[in-house]
Parts: C-alpha cells; structure tokens; sequence
C-alpha cells in the first residue's frame, strides 16, 4: 500500500483555483485509464483523489510491480497534456457533478455547514458559479504549473517494501 498526498497552498486561494483543480485531477484521471489498463488486469489499484488540500495518490498490490504504476502515475503528472476535446469533456462532467451535489438537500447542507465552521473554505455553489462562467486553457495549464512549483509531499508506504 503506498500513499502519497501532494499538498499545495495553491488550491485554497480562490473558489477558481479549487475548480482548476477539480479539471486538473480528472484529466489526470483520463489521461491514465489506457496506460494503467494493464495494472488493473494485473490486480494492482490506484485512485487519484482531489482532496481539499491536494491531490492523494493512492496505489495498493502486489509490491513486485506497485513503484512501476506509481511511476507511471508520477510520468503522467509531470508530463501533463490534454486535448482541448478533453477539457470540453471534463468541464463538462464537472459541471453535471456540481450542479447534482447543488440540488440534493443533504449534500447542499453539509456544504454550508462546512462553510460556516471551516475558515477559507470556497462554497459548491462558488465553485459552480466559476465553472459557469467559464475556464480557459491557459488558466488550467498555468495553474498546473504553479500547483507542480509549490508542492509539500507526505507519504506513507505499508507492506514489503526496503527503505
């Protein structure tokens, strides 16, 4: 089991940087579906999880071939591309996604709850207001950059692995 979580200042300045985010990991997420076809079959799982603080990178198996998957999500992450296709496609999604979580009752009460306990925090309903408005290219890749320049890593790794 090993689990990194890359932490960045970056992602809670603005509801638009957390929506950038957001963009970010799930283009990640595609990008990786083809490559890591073949870990899958092999039984081997990884889950990329935007958390409010950063990305968690989560990858379990067999040891033997965990650091090759691991490695291939890091290549993948520092050599982050897309197509502009892609990002249509997954603005798209984010915005279904957002909008679902905006008209349940429980999940929009959560939200606000946590906005009134949790200093800095950015609302769905802010997040869904600048993805209505509109993202551009430039601004995810610009982000990606910054968000690559300003990291703080943690990392945990269980089972039979050497130092």
């Amino acid at each position: 089991y090993v689990r990194f979580h890359l932490i960045s200042p970056l992602i809670q300045q603005s509801a638009e940087n957390i929506v950038l985010f957001d963009t970010f990991v799930n283009i990640l997420s595609h990008n990786l579906g083809e490559p890591a076809y073949e870990a899958d079959v092999a039984q081997l799982e990884y889950k990329l999880v935007a958390g409010e603080h950063g990305l968690v990178i989560r990858v379990k198996g067999f040891n033997h071939k965990l650091p090759l998957l691991f490695q291939l999500i890091i290549d993948y992450l520092s050599d982050f591309s897309f197509t502009p296709a892609v990002f249509e496609m997954i603005t798209e999604q984010l915005k279904k996604t957002y909008f679902n979580i905006l008209i349940k009752p429980e999940t929009l009460a959560k939200d606000m709850r946590l906005l009134i306990l949790e200093h800095g925090r950015w609302s769905m309903i802010d997040k869904y207001q600048t993805l209505m408005n509109g993202l551009s290219i430039q601004a995810l890749l610009s982000f990606v950059k910054a968000f690559k320049s300003q990291l703080f890593v943690e990392g945990l790794v269980q089972g039979n692995f050497t130092s």
